[in-house]
């Protein structure tokens, strides 16, 4: 009775792992859906989704342009070096979640500060969708990192309370 099928921690060193977890998988999504819209982008799609990176959507439109400079002379090659780069960059964002996830609280907070600079992309191009996902992302990953923290010193606590 009074269960409503979602399941909670039995325990505050339990919730505060799964927050610690929900935010740092935060640095996954970015990845993963900044990938997505490298890989619409090589192929001339014209749509993305607001959480990926501003960094590589500045590759791309860099490549963009090069390649129109050119007029497609070199589109293939730009197109390839472009999804590299950008491939590299969301690697970075799949590393951080790694490491967040490992409890790495640097992680979390070297991930948030680059995503913070990130976002700054959009705030120079007045992309105000993609800036208040950002912002919203960063409070996401912001809360596992201090759940990080909480968990922490639960963990301490409970193993005082052991001696």
């Amino acid at each position: 009775m009074g269960q409503t099928g979602a399941t909670e921690p039995a325990n505050p060193i339990d919730a505060f792992a799964s927050s610690v977890k929900s935010g740092a998988n935060w640095f996954f999504w970015i990845a993963g859906l900044s990938a997505v819209n490298s890989i619409v982008s090589a192929f001339q799609g014209e749509w993305g989704f607001v959480v990926g990176l501003g960094a590589t959507q500045l590759i791309d439109g860099i490549a963009a342009a090069i390649i129109a400079e050119t007029e497609g002379g070199t589109g293939t090659t730009v197109t390839a070096v472009a999804l590299v780069i950008d491939l590299l960059i969301a690697s970075v964002f799949v590393l951080f979640g790694i490491l967040a996830n490992k409890r790495m609280g640097w992680a979390f907070v070297i991930g948030m500060v680059i995503y913070l600079f990130d976002g700054l992309l959009f705030l120079l191009v007045g992309d105000w969708l993609s800036l208040a996902f950002h912002a919203f992302a960063l409070f996401c990953i912001f809360s596992g990192y201090a759940a990080l923290k909480k968990l922490n010193e639960a963990e301490a606590f409970a193993g005082a309370g052991a001696m």
